[in-house]
């Protein structure tokens, strides 16, 4: 019988296992039951995010895909609670890493977008909050999007309206290394934020709210082609939203965060398929 050839989804679920398995141990302590591994459970949450289900959708799934199971040295089958634990247990820290790694396996090119966006703390119906007058407060999400592989290099996320001049800074430090010119919108318009992309030796192409005709003089030299590319962060923000939902199902607004990152990870290791 001729041997199937690698399905996207088996792809994705060996890139994740090589990602979790330069960036953590195989358990959390010497005392661990050793039944399952911190990879095989990152490797499952990434999942659960790629098909946009439950824990209890994605184990019972789990059941039928052996090439799944064997890719990920997987035998003995959990419970959902065992898996919510899991990301429970698995630090913010653990997440950033493996985010970072998997930037480093895609051809960015220093040119990067930053754009903020909204997501649902809740997926409750638009009809019934509307009918019953419900005010759901949103997550603000900032994305630093690399123009060339329309890979996520960071995030910052918030539950408060902070503004985007704000929100910059700590992105710009965070990574000045990926990143040599800055474009932003006219919310990004800050002499701080300037200022600060001066001294870490970026080049800021972001836009001048217009004040007066000097500020429209700048803003009409500003080169077009490249002040383009800053669209992609709109497209990255509308696929995180197409695929994995418009909304975070987690109920605490660290998971919240949490939940988030591994959205943005998700997005990476299917760009790198």
């Amino acid at each position: 019988m001729q041997t199937l050839p690698k399905s996207r989804l088996l792809r994705f679920v060996e890139q994740a296992f090589h990602l979790a398995s330069r960036a953590i141990a195989r358990y959390s302590s010497k005392f661990s039951k050793r039944r399952h591994t911190l990879q095989q459970h990152i490797v499952l949450l990434c999942l659960k995010i790629r098909k946009n289900t439950t824990y209890r959708e994605l184990l019972d799934e789990l059941i039928e895909m052996p090439r799944i199971r064997n890719a990920i040295d997987f035998e003995e089958l959990l419970s959902p609670s065992t898996l919510c634990k899991a990301f429970n247990r698995l630090d913010m820290a653990v997440w950033r890493v493996l985010l970072n790694l998997s930037v480093t396996l895609l051809p960015t090119n220093g040119v990067v977008g930053i754009d903020a966006s909204g997501f649902d703390r809740s997926y409750a119906s638009k009809h019934y909050t509307k009918r019953t007058k419900l005010t759901i407060q949103q997550l603000k999400v900032t994305l630093l999007v690399d123009t060339r592989a329309n890979a996520i290099i960071d995030v910052h996320v918030t539950t408060t309206r902070k503004h985007d001049s704000q929100i910059a800074p700590s992105l710009i430090r965070r990574n000045t290394g990926e990143v040599a010119i800055l474009l932003g919108d006219k919310g990004y318009d800050d002499r701080k934020v300037r200022a600060l992309a001066c001294e870490e030796n970026l080049r800021p192409l972001i836009k001048h709210r217009e004040f007066s005709a000097l500020h429209k003089a700048w803003n009409a030299r500003l080169d077009a082609d490249l002040y383009g590319q800053q669209s992609q962060n709109e497209t990255v923000n509308s696929r995180l939203k197409r695929k994995y939902g418009a909304f975070v199902r987690s109920r605490h607004w660290w998971k919240q965060f949490r939940e988030l990152v591994i959205d943005c990870l998700t997005h990476n290791i299917e760009k790198t398929l």
